[in-house]
């Protein structure tokens, strides 16, 4: 794929405008080359290509620090410092990651993969830079959509009282993944009109200021109601009360007029926030006319498998239909999720919160407390910003709240921000959950059936997609499935689809019992104590990690009962998994039939 002219910020400042632009054009060809060919996040890239072009020509970086919120829209900055010629290694293993990444770059001060997080890191950037007696300002890098996490807020109340030339860059772009929520997208509305009532007004103004006789009289009328049309259409002091200098809106793809005014932030003293209005998916008319499906899109050589999140969106529809109390909740994440034919057929009972995980758990506390029937579709690795809640909203009042824990465990090319293989270790230990692990679609249908009647706290965790439907046995409450029954004394515990999979793949070579642990909590223990006998051998397989998870929570029952028999887990070390290959994730944790083989070998 054709390289870029311009590679360094040093280089950067050399170019006239024109030059600017055509470098604008050149980043776009190569970001769609790349993303279309590795897959990754493409709209937001394409969206922001003249805001990051601009400020690395004002700014001197690394001196200066950048700070992207969720991190996923720094494509550009990546090409943009010394990264042009690895950028065909996006997301591949050994490539560059699709987030900044210290480890990667002087030009890269903190690693970011969840939302909300820029204004913080910008303000203890800001604050190191003053303690150190350096020299460098910070600029916080965030989109509208992350100023509907809690956490942005409590940054820019400190932001506003420790007045540190922290420069906040807003790319408003109406979008998150999913179309923006809440009074803040109103908010940025009303401000991004501001700037479309000043150019009508003042064109009002000159065509009226013709006309004989009557020009004067008609401003006159005009002035007269302008102060009432103010406070409608121009309440932008939120960020000035707060004690943060508000510039904007302005065109986020002007180059000439981003320069400007970042030339003019720099030369401030406290903290400053740049508003820019841009366009999702720019450049590439696909991406723009449908920015939320082209806000992440998978790699040409992907493998369309059958996604869980369907199976979820199919039964919500079905039950909806006979159940007034079903409501689904979502942070930004309908689409990915599966809940896109929900929210447009039953658009009442669909809440999407925006990325506010925290709120969205606690709210569905309090659906369920009022009589409603609430299901949390969420990624595991965002579920992760909700712990509080879960355990005091939800757990000690034992409200039956239903978790649908997507792209549960290795991830693969988001990397390692991304991987959701901690679920079970702060799940399992929270008491009243329930937490069950399908194998496949259909019984992930089954445990949703069971959803339905349960009156607790419920996770439901699994991965992207899985391999093929199989028949299982009606669910009974933490009970196991027998998937392969031989006469051997190794039995293979399984804690989800991946883990089975490479279990049965095992059974067709040696004789070995496989088991379906359907309930990780509670565990089967009157299956364990069945098995708990001296010459027995029992493997337990997850694909979370070792530490708090399923293979922990056997053992120690079987401990507490006097263990007999010989065990072994095999999960996910202590480490966190950078891998952006799923089969290579789980070939390095050993979740694989020859690791499997190989362990039984070990304790027989």
């Amino acid at each position: 794929m054709d390289k870029l002219t311009v590679t360094t910020p040093h280089e950067l400042k050399r170019l006239n405008t024109e030059e600017l632009l055509e470098l604008c054009r050149q980043i776009r060809r190569r970001i769609i080359g790349v993303v279309e060919t590795n897959g990754g996040h493409l709209a937001s890239n394409l969206g922001t290509v003249e805001l990051t072009v601009a400020i690395h020509y004002v700014f001197d970086c690394p001196i200066d620090k950048i700070v992207f919120d969720v991190g996923h829209q720094a494509y550009t900055h990546k090409l943009l410092t010394g990264r042009d010629k690895v950028f065909d290694g996006l997301r591949k293993n050994g490539g560059i990651s699709g987030f900044p990444q210290p480890s990667e770059s002087v030009y890269d001060p903190f690693i970011s993969g969840h939302s909300s997080t820029s204004l913080s890191v910008a303000l203890g950037l800001a604050e190191a830079v003053r303690q150190r007696g350096e020299d460098g300002r910070v600029i916080a890098f965030i989109g509208d959509g992350a100023l509907t996490g809690g956490m942005a807020y409590e940054a820019l109340n400190a932001i506003g009282s420790e007045q540190l030339p922290v420069i906040i860059v807003l790319n408003d772009n109406n979008m998150s993944i999913s179309k923006n929520v809440g009074a803040m997208s109103k908010y940025l509305t009303r401000l991004r009109l501001s700037k479309k009532y000043l150019r009508v007004k003042n064109q009002i103004k000159r065509a009226v200021s013709v006309i004989p006789l009557f020009g004067d009289g008609i401003i006159h009328l005009m002035d007269k109601g302008k102060n009432l049309l103010k406070r409608v259409v121009l309440s932008n002091k939120m960020f000035e009360e707060m004690g943060i200098t508000y510039y904007g809106p302005y065109d986020g793809h002007n180059v000439k007029e981003l320069i400007e005014v970042f030339s003019q932030a720099k030369q401030k003293n406290g903290p400053i926030i740049i508003h820019a209005v841009t366009e999702k998916g720019k450049g590439l008319i696909s991406a723009l006319c449908d920015p939320e499906h082209s806000h992440g899109i998978s790699s040409a050589n992907s493998v369309k498998g059958n996604d869980f999140s369907d199976v979820l969106g199919e039964f919500l529809m079905e039950k909806a239909s006979d159940d007034k109390c079903i409501m689904a909740v979502t942070a930004a994440m309908s689409i990915g999720t599966g809940l896109e034919a929900f929210a447009a057929a039953y658009p009442e009972r669909f809440k999407d919160v925006g990325i506010a995980e925290e709120h969205a758990v606690t709210y569905c506390a309090a659906l369920a407390a009022g009589g409603m029937k609430p299901y949390f579709a969420v990624y595991s690795t965002f579920l992760q910003r909700g712990f509080d809640q879960l355990l005091h909203d939800v757990c000690i009042g034992g409200y039956p709240v239903t978790f649908c824990i997507d792209r549960a465990g290795v991830v693969g090319a988001d990397g390692v921000t991304h991987q959701g293989v901690f679920d079970l270790s702060y799940l399992l230990p929270l008491p009243g959950m329930t937490v069950m692990c399908p194998t496949d679609g259909n019984e992930l249908k089954q445990m949703l059936e069971f959803s339905f009647g349960f009156n607790a706290p419920l996770a439901i965790r699994y991965p992207k997609a899985y391999a093929e439907n199989r028949e299982h046995a009606k669910i009974e409450y933490g009970k196991w499935e027998r998937m392969v029954a031989e006469k051997s004394d190794v039995y293979v515990l399984c804690a989800g689809g991946r883990a089975l999979d490479v279990a049965i793949s095992v059974s067709a070579r040696k004789k070995i019992n496989v088991i379906n642990a359907r309930f990780v909590k509670p565990l089967d223990g009157e299956f364990l104590l069945s098995i708990n006998k001296t010459g027995n051998i029992v493997i337990t397989v997850e694909d979370n990690v070792e530490f708090g998870g399923f293979g922990m929570s056997v053992l120690a029952f079987l401990n507490k009962n006097k263990l007999l028999c010989k065990s072994a887990c095999i999960a996910h070390g202590d480490r966190f998994i950078d891998d952006r290959d799923i089969s290579s994730s789980l070939e390095t944790s050993g979740l694989t039939a020859e690791n499997l083989l190989k362990v039984i070998k070990s304790l027989e």
